[in-house]
């Protein structure tokens, strides 16, 4: 009786460990320039301004059997600001709008998943950007993940939201008709 306890405790905790571990680590790979986060906004309602942040950082967790597992953190250095105009950057990370030397980061991090199913999914998180955190939804979709020809396995995923920037005290914004920023985001992952 004892060896048929010790047995089934044996493959208890050997399934619990693997369970427990069923999610994978990535980081993404920025050092490479696999990953961005792009932005687009109506520049006075006539046409479309688009940019970038050009340093940030992250890390998720995947779960492809449980998606209630999968976590997302980024890390955003909103002072690498780049909409390929220095002058109108200067003014962007002035306190009416980003005020980086006030609020030099911003954070997202996730708070849930639904798997929509055909690689797609819902993700919601708290996002904080000029020191007021919002809870934010964004559509994601997995795009692909194998080996790379470095020995190494990779997993990519590409993201769209809106934010209103009145939200987050950018209230001039508004007086200038622009109100939505769509975001981009497309992220390539180094499993650990």
């Amino acid at each position: 009786m004892t060896k048929k306890l010790l047995l089934a405790m044996a493959f208890l905790s050997a399934f619990v460990g693997f369970n427990a571990q069923a999610a994978e680590k990535y980081v993404i790979d920025t050092k490479g320039m696999h990953a961005f986060i792009t932005f687009r906004v109506k520049h006075l309602g006539y046409s479309w301004l688009q940019g970038r942040f050009n340093n940030f950082s992250g890390d998720f967790e995947y779960d492809a059997n449980n998606p209630s597992n999968n976590k997302v953190n980024v890390d955003i250095d909103v002072s690498s600001l780049d909409s390929n105009h220095a002058e109108r950057d200067k003014h962007l990370k002035d306190p009416r709008f980003f005020d980086t030397d006030k609020f030099p980061r911003a954070k997202f991090v996730s708070t849930g998943w639904t798997d929509l199913g055909n690689d797609k999914a819902r993700m919601t998180g708290r996002f904080t950007l000029r020191g007021v955190t919002k809870d934010v939804e964004l559509d994601v979709t997995h795009i692909a993940g194998g080996k790379d020809p470095w020995g190494g396995f990779r997993r990519g995923f590409e993201a769209t939201t809106t934010l209103n920037l009145p939200d987050y005290n950018m209230k001039e914004s508004a007086m200038l008709g622009v109100k939505d920023v769509e975001i981009w985001i497309s992220v390539e992952g180094i499993r650990q």
